[in-house]
């Protein structure tokens, strides 16, 4: 149990029948008239919906606490992911839905922070960018400028991104993992 003072982002709160909520934000307010309350944002950890909520000051809150553990994809098994826990070597099976988008950046090998609450994985969380390996685009026209356009490219996870025009398959580039955006040529 925490109190409502007590808040800061990134905190998780179990509310509304056991609900695992985010704090996203936070703001103390103390009105010259009436008691003092706490206006805040508030992120479902399961659905990612984002809700306003304002509490009294100094209410009591439930806390859960979430396990972030570095663990690393080994390989995927019928639907399920399964990743291995680096300090204990544990392996964990983890549903689709839970990896989510993330699926799109993962290769065998690759390292991701997986939340833990209960003994069960909630949410995946892979770096903001990843290196990838262009599997096969069309190529490059004579002219291609180095500004403007973009063409499709499949990545060697095999999904399909917008890369530069002057891109070739076969190249190292770096991918941002939240938007899924080309963010440039990595130089071996």
């Amino acid at each position: 149990m925490a109190s409502t003072n007590d808040l800061k982002n990134g905190l998780v709160l179990k509310l509304d029948g056991g609900q695992l909520w985010s704090v996203v934000e936070f703001q103390h307010v103390k009105p010259g008239k009436g008691p003092a309350f706490v206006r805040t944002k508030l992120k479902n950890v399961l659905s990612g919906k984002v809700v306003d909520k304002t509490f009294n000051a100094g209410v009591k809150v439930e806390t859960a606490s979430i396990d972030k553990r570095d663990m690393q994809f080994s390989f995927k098994d019928g639907d399920n992911f399964v990743f291995m826990d680096m300090d204990t070597y544990d392996q964990i099976y983890v549903d689709p839905k839970v990896v989510g988008d993330a699926k799109n950046f993962l290769l065998e090998g690759f390292e991701a922070s997986v939340a833990m609450y209960e003994g069960s994985p909630l949410y995946i969380e892979l770096p903001a960018a990843v290196e990838l390996v262009i599997k096969y685009t069309e190529p490059g026209v004579q002219g291609d400028r180095s500004t403007g356009g973009s063409k499709p490219a499949e990545l060697e996870t095999g999904h399909e991104i917008g890369v530069p025009l002057f891109i070739t398959t076969g190249e190292k580039i770096k991918v941002d993992t939240r938007t899924g955006d080309y963010l440039g040529r990595v130089n071996s």
